[in-house]
């Protein structure tokens, strides 16, 4: 599996491609799979505010769009004095794909800032264990 550092670094190169105009808050994600691949995503807004996406949901599209299904661990990367954490939204998104103990770490310009677990950021979360086989 990558390090967090490759991690970090994938976070922080495709944060710098985020598209921000509205906001000018730019966000980078990086995703490890199981395997030892690794996804990016950075967000993008739009002048019809609630049709953007977050950084997550674009590194997550790109390792489904690769035949990925798992994620070991991601790297959040954003920008200001406060954690980054994942949005609800995308705390879900990360759940569809995550086990309760998967690491996401929340980093800043200067490095990984905090870890959580995905329990820790989603506690008793609804995911695909819950509906079962159907």
């Amino acid at each position: 599996m990558p390090s967090i550092d490759v991690l970090f670094e994938a976070a922080k190169a495709i944060q710098a491609k985020a598209y921000a105009p509205y906001s000018r808050f730019k966000v980078g994600a990086a995703i490890a799979t199981p395997d030892g691949k690794v996804f990016t995503g950075c967000n993008v807004e739009n002048a019809a505010y609630p049709v953007g996406s977050c950084a997550e949901a674009g590194a997550i599209s790109a390792m489904i769009a690769a035949g990925g299904s798992r994620i070991a661990q991601i790297v959040v990367m954003g920008e200001g004095e406060n954690l980054v954490t994942p949005c609800g939204g995308c705390r879900q998104r990360i759940r569809e794909f995550a086990m309760p103990d998967t690491p996401i770490h929340i980093a800043g310009p200067e490095g990984i800032r905090k870890s959580f677990t995905l329990d820790e950021l989603l506690p008793f979360s609804f995911g695909p264990d819950n509906l079962g086989a159907r």
